[in-house]
């Protein structure tokens, strides 16, 4: 896949094609990108479960027509009960488990401040039509989600709640083109599409999420539910030869995915050399290391990420710092997690960049009997001990990997771009944006080239620079000759992340690109 896809009218890209054919839908029967952008959504909660679902987190950037850029950050607070007495005698918290499940999940009310004041027009019954005909007619199951039903499933089957009865239905896990069926989560959609999207924090909904939370042990109630709101910080943002680049603020590790691009912009080096990599893997070490110190729930000092993307000073020393000619040591600690990203624009220039995730394959593994949620594991990222804006406290916000990234270029274009895995996220993120509005690679070309990951993946405890097979012989053994711990991957692993991107352009025109590492495709009209 190395052509980029144009359109005039409308755009979507999701990491499942249904997905993005469903938002496609809605912005041809007159929606908008942040209405196309809820189905898309919600669908990819009954396509991609393994991934993704209303059980999770979320955060968004929208770029409006008038070039107004603002964020809204769905992320769930730590339970009134979650403190660190109820984890005694772990040294982590659990990551499967009602003991993971100790976060509220915050996707939902994404959806509805994404919705309000948007100027749409379309019932909720319209946008989650979709999800709700495709949980009851089934939909087939793909090779990326048998593959982590049969390698995931002794750790999940055990887990209280309907895990079996909808994933293993017959006693085993779903293989590739088996029908998933998930009727009690489309009775979940139509209680929001008639009640509500508040309908899950407050009401009949909310009562019976609730209570199968209790029954099936985790800390989190009703009033933690209740107690939820989305928020909508300023996004974080940094100047670019290219022109400005946007993130979201802490919890995520969005200002990780600027100082990445920010150091980077100090350095000159050809497209996809020697330089080009060592120099972003090598920014890739400082950001992280910043990230590690400094993201957490922000709280404490809201402004704080956004003084580190506006300290030029530090900035110009840190690329200083950077050998183009040897590696920097490391490890530090791996942040994993699924996740999906998906975009979409509109004909009148909304352009939106969104992202949400359970944590891991599955989250904590507890699917509530009533509803079908799938909950996330995200508190599990919290420490127990020392100190941080990421120790364990009622109310506390998790850290999140989750990052969706939108560019203003100085010719005009609008820029969405993202994609799932973790740490992988922010180099991504670089490696995209730098080949494509640095380099002028074309945009397909920018999301299928091979890419590298630094540190360590899935079940692994290596944490050398991964890269996938089809980088040239020589550039590797440049790497390895720099001091680089270098590890070859397939030519194409989803290890490297589902992306994607959508490119407005200053004429209107729309292009669009899909990773061919994903089940997903660029939809457009």
């Amino acid at each position: 896949m190395i052509h980029s896809l144009t359109a005039c009218d409308g755009m979507v890209v999701a990491p499942h094609h249904l997905a993005a054919q469903a938002g496609l839908d809605v912005l041809k029967d007159g929606g908008t990108a942040v209405e196309a952008c809820v189905t898309v959504a919600a669908t990819l909660a009954v396509v991609y479960p393994h991934m993704t679902s209303v059980g999770g987190d979320g955060f968004w950037l929208v770029h409006e027509p008038d070039g107004r850029v603002h964020a809204i950050d769905a992320c769930g607070a730590a339970a009134a009960h979650a403190d660190r007495a109820l984890f005694a005698g772990h040294a982590e918290i659990p990551w499967r488990g009602p003991l993971a499940a100790i976060t509220v999940a915050g996707t939902v009310s994404g959806w509805e401040a994404a919705l309000d004041g948007d100027g749409g027009t379309m019932p909720l019954a319209r946008l989650l039509r979709d999800p709700v005909r495709l949980t009851r007619t089934g939909v087939p199951v793909t090779t990326g989600a048998a593959a982590i039903a049969r390698d995931k499933g002794d750790e999940l089957r055990v887990q209280p709640g309907a895990y079996r009865e909808i994933f293993e239905p017959e006693g085993r896990p779903l293989r590739i083109g088996d029908l998933l069926r998930q009727p009690a989560l489309a009775d979940t959609f139509e209680m929001l599409a008639s009640c509500g999207l508040g309908a899950f924090y407050d009401g009949p909904l909310a009562q019976m999420i609730a209570a199968d939370l209790a029954l099936l042990g985790s800390p989190l109630t009703l009033t933690d539910l209740s107690a939820h709101r989305a928020r909508r910080p300023a996004p974080l943002s940094t100047g670019l030869r290219e022109g400005f680049v946007y993130n979201t603020a802490p919890p995520t590790q969005g200002l990780a995915s600027l100082l990445i691009l920010a150091l980077f912009d100090r350095i000159e080096a050809p497209c996809d050399s020697f330089a080009h990599v060592h120099a972003l893997v090598e920014a890739t070490k400082h950001a992280f290391r910043i990230r590690d110190a400094r993201v957490g729930d922000p709280d404490g000092s809201p402004a704080e990420a956004q003084d580190v993307l506006d300290d030029l000073d530090r900035l110009d020393a840190l690329a200083a710092s950077i050998d183009m000619s040897r590696a920097a040591p490391w490890p530090n600690p791996f942040n994993p997690g699924d996740t999906t990203w998906f975009a979409a624009a509109d004909r009148r220039g909304q352009v939106v960049s969104c992202i949400q995730s359970t944590y891991f394959e599955f989250g904590s593994g507890l699917v509530l009997p009533q509803t079908g949620i799938v909950w996330q594991n995200r508190g599990a990222s919290f420490r127990l001990s020392g100190g941080g804006p990421n120790l364990l406290a009622p109310g506390r916000r998790p850290f999140h990997t989750l990052n969706p990234a939108l560019a203003k270029l100085a010719d005009g274009r609008v820029m969405a771009y993202g994609t799932m895995g973790g740490d992988g996220q922010p180099q991504t993120q670089a490696a995209i944006f730098t080949r494509h509005a640095r380099y002028g690679m074309p945009l397909q070309q920018a999301v299928t080239a091979p890419r590298w990951l630094l540190g360590r993946t899935w079940g692994e405890t290596s944490t050398s620079l991964k890269l996938e097979g089809r980088f040239p012989t020589e550039l590797v053994a440049e790497l390895v000759g720099a001091g680089h711990e270098v590890d070859v991957l397939d030519d194409f692993t989803s290890v490297m992340g589902h992306a994607g991107a959508i490119v407005r352009h200053p004429t209107g025109v729309l292009e669009g690109a899909s990773d061919p590492r994903s089940d997903g495709s660029v939809a457009a009209w």
